[in-house]
């Protein structure tokens, strides 16, 4: 595509106090509508949006063009979640015009405008849930910093996941309407339309040439639209796209029900179909809900392909050419029906013979696994992939069986591993293995931290391996410090960039200079200033939103993670109850406020057993008189990004406690550690890593290694043996089957207490107790030593710089993607 020869020139809106200030009161009259003397702050906020937005637009309309007349290679990452937080103050500091922003809506105070009020108008986006759609966020950011090619392609969920609230202790699920008002950052493309297929049949036929050919026919369609999402670099030219699917019924209104009087019928059909955007994952405790599932992945995998192969036809190049245009990353394996897709598209739409269309899909795409459990590795029931994805199912059935061809050559008279490998799970009553499907079809598949990659080597990918032993590489992950240093903790920012200059923004090995720092103790008092405002007010938000008086002086303890099993929050309570019993006993402990936050998916039952659990605690331990404001624990409801953002410039102590060989990264425990934060943790995931950044005596590692932990288990793990050897254990055990924290309904929590003990310990909660609890008494004690404590703390922070996603990014550039960072100049 060429640039047209003559535009018509542009305004260029400037980024000057004063012509920002103009432009928000021209674009609060002329585009909001709404008189200064009667605006609100929401008001204010949406005319906020549209300055900054137009100030995007001209970037990004420059980007765009230059990708197609500099012919660039693309990347495109599929994810099904994108938790991109709130847009305006990280457009901003993006931009470098977040004094700029500020001192224009100062000026504005005069009108009723409350700068301060601004920012907290806008709702996140809920276009995601935890880890796996905050590292997505991070990636896109990145991009655009570095200069790369870069499209994400999900879904625009309407409600997200859900908005948690809290009742009698109680997760209780609301749907997140963040599109209630609108999304001022959203671009509708009501041009670019879709048509994605379901259900029907198959039929089969012979072209003039013998070729057999297939037609998938009598399908129930619905249209994906585009909605497009600018994403700024910083300090660059670069503005990236991230492009949403919204699902519109291909058929609005069935006027002969309508008239029949059967207003319902009438619109059954576009309900139906506009469901597959509604909410981020639907609980799939139902048939119906695994459906919707199955749907929601293919609906924005089909749309996403045929955008891509829209764009590439413009090139005129013949598709063998498409691996050296496209590369397509599978964030973990929901997009991984993608490899049958574009099969699909090249073998019954452009005719392509198997043969010429497979090498061309196994050089274009690339599989992210984010897991080492095999239950967690998603497989779809035969009968329903028949049912919804017919012509899929056949193709699969295809790949499967040249695959295991293959397969047998390489390992004959070995029928247990082609059992192993096959695409489908013959003894779990026929399923299709996604992962196997997506590492089959991809050229690179990659774990997300060293020890990850080589438990992926070693353990549920073993047998692939063996086969290809260069296909499966590590990209440990990384975040980006723009959000989670620079707009999350600005007076940490500022302090660092006033000692070394402000390049680690983009070079976050930068940060390495901080490390003599660590001896200054005019440095360490103002690190000790800046920690402790925040706390404050992470504390009074505390004291607001659950009426919970914490002490900024206490040393705050932070979990803050999806709830799940193998996360072990149910480790941390049992240091709690630990802690509690110790101080009712009349031992002295430092002070400690213990912060959790994270939701449990709706019909994960003991999870959401859990979060009451920890509020049944909190309840008892906050009231009681003889804690003397010594130990405080508080559950902060629906933790997200905003959230995040305030809770993690606060903590002192970062929980990463999941059982050794179950977290394959982690991206918190980095988080955390960027603002100062020492980690407790296990030698799982990237905590291994981030104990080699930073050292050995600047971390609390505690705990059975992977291979410990596999060793417990060939032996036979006893948990009663544990219970009964500990006496404190056994104490805090029995006061949760026992009722201690639910008077009320005294046998509450015993489903817990016997997953611990008779229900085996899954996740080995009880043998890693005594060392968890010895560590917590190190960190308890190093606290007391102000100084000690800051010491190390500066030290982590100088030892983030290998977790920048602008590492990763890089690297999967080098090596998975082969395309080229080229920043855009301003």
């Amino acid at each position: 595509m060429q640039k047209p020869a003559a535009l018509p020139e542009l305004d260029h809106p400037a980024l000057d106090a004063e012509s920002i200030r103009r432009s928000l009161y021209n674009r609060l009259i002329y585009t909001i509508g709404k008189d200064p003397i009667t605006a609100t702050d929401r008001d204010w906020f949406y005319a906020a949006a549209a300055v900054v937005r137009e100030r995007m637009i001209e970037r990004w309309m420059e980007t765009m063009r230059s990708y197609y007349v500099e012919d660039r290679k693309r990347v495109y990452y599929l994810s099904m979640e994108f938790l991109m937080g709130r847009s305006m103050t990280n457009a901003m500091l993006n931009m470098c015009a977040e004094n700029e922003f500020r001192d224009a809506l100062t000026a504005l105070g005069e009108m009723g405008l409350r700068p301060e009020k601004i920012a907290d108008v806008e709702p996140d986006a809920a276009l995601g849930n935890g880890g796996l759609g905050r590292l997505a966020a991070c990636f896109l950011d990145s991009m655009a910093t570095m200069g790369v090619a870069g499209y994400g392609y999900g879904i625009r969920y309407e409600y997200g996941m859900f908005h948690q609230g809290i009742e009698e202790g109680q997760q209780v699920e609301h749907p997140d309407n963040w599109l209630r008002y609108g999304n001022p950052w959203e671009f509708p493309r009501p041009e670019v339309l879709y048509q994605v297929k379901f259900h029907g049949r198959v039929v089969e036929f012979a072209e003039d040439h013998g070729r057999k050919s297939h037609q998938w026919v009598d399908t129930d369609d619905v249209m994906a639209m585009a909605y497009d999402y600018p994403i700024p670099g910083y300090d660059t030219g670069t503005v990236n796209n991230m492009r949403l699917w919204a699902a519109k019924a291909s058929r609005d209104f069935d006027l002969k029900y309508f008239n029949e009087g059967n207003y319902i019928r009438a619109v059954e059909d576009k309900n139906d179909s506009e469901n597959l955007s509604k909410v981020l994952y639907p609980d799939d405790t139902t048939e119906m809900g695994r459906e919707l599932r199955l749907k929601q992945q293919y609906f924005f995998v089909s749309a996403s392909l045929q955008d891509m192969l829209y764009r590439f036809a413009k090139t005129e190049l013949p598709f063998e050419e498409l691996p050296n245009k496209v590369a397509i990353q599978l964030n973990d394996t929901h997009p991984s029906i993608a490899v049958a897709e574009l099969m699909r598209i090249l073998v019954d739409q452009h005719h392509l013979d198997w043969a010429q269309a497979w090498p061309i899909v196994t050089r274009v795409f690339s599989y992210t696994n984010h897991t080492l459990m095999p239950e967690a590795l998603e497989t779809w029931p035969v009968g329903l992939f028949e049912r919804v994805l017919p012509r899929h199912l056949q193709i699969i059935y295809e790949i499967n069986h040249r695959f295991l061809r293959d397969v047998m050559h390489a390992y004959p008279a070995n029928p247990e591993v082609w059992q192993r490998m096959s695409l489908i799970d013959e003894a779990q009553g026929r399923r299709i293995r996604m992962a196997h499907l997506a590492i089959v079809g991809s050229h690179h598949v990659n774990g997300v931290a060293a020890l990850h990659t080589q438990l992926m080597k070693d353990t549920i990918f073993g047998d692939f391996h063996h086969l290809w032993p260069h296909k499966i590489v590590n990209m440990t992950n990384g975040v980006t410090p723009r959000r989670w240093l620079n707009q999350a903790n600005p007076a940490l920012a500022h302090l660092i960039t006033r000692h070394i200059g402000n390049d680690w923004l983009k070079d976050l090995d930068q940060l390495r200079r901080l490390t003599p720092l660590a001896e200054d103790a005019a440095f360490r008092e103002h690190f000790a200033r800046v920690k402790r405002d925040n706390k404050t007010r992470l504390a009074q938000v505390v004291k607001q939103r659950l009426g919970i008086v914490v002490d900024p002086d206490s040393i705050f303890d932070v979990q803050i993670k999806r709830i799940h099993e193998y996360k072990r929050q149910l480790l941390n309570v049992l240091h709690v109850i630990t802690l509690y019993n110790r101080l009712r006993g009349g031992a002295d402990a430092t002070p400690r406020t213990v912060v959790f936050g994270g939701k449990a998916a709706p019909g994960y039952r003991m999870a959401k057993l859990i979060i009451r659990l920890i509020n049944d605690v909190a309840d008892v331990v906050n009231n009681d008189p003889s804690m003397r404001d010594r130990l405080k624990l508080a559950f902060i409801p629906n933790y997200d990004v905003s959230n995040a953002e305030l809770i993690i410039p606060a903590a002192d102590l970062s929980e990463q406690i999941s059982t050794a060989g179950t977290e394959a990264s982690g991206t918190g425990n980095m988080k955390l550690a960027l603002n100062g934060a020492l980690t407790m943790g296990t030698l799982d995931g990237a905590n291994v890593e981030i104990l080699e950044e930073v050292g050995r005596e600047n971390i609390f590692i505690f705990g059975l290694n992977t291979d410990e932990v596999a060793a417990l288990r060939v032996t036979g793990y006893k948990p009663w043996q544990y219970y009964d050897a500990n006496p404190e254990l056994k104490q805090a055990l029995d006061m949760i089957r026992d009722g201690y924290f639910c008077p009320e309904e005294r046998g509450r929590y015993k489903p817990v207490f016997d997953n611990l003990t008779s229900g085996g310990d899954h996740y080995l909660l009880l043998a890693d107790y005594a060392a968890y609890i010895e560590a917590q008494d190190r960190a308890g004690a190093l606290y007391r030593d102000r100084e000690a404590w800051l010491r190390k703390a500066v030290l982590n922070v100088a030892g983030m710089g290998k977790f920048s996603s602008d590492r990763t990014i890089g690297e999967y550039a080098k090596t998975i993607w082969n395309v080229e960072a080229r920043p855009r100049a301003l």
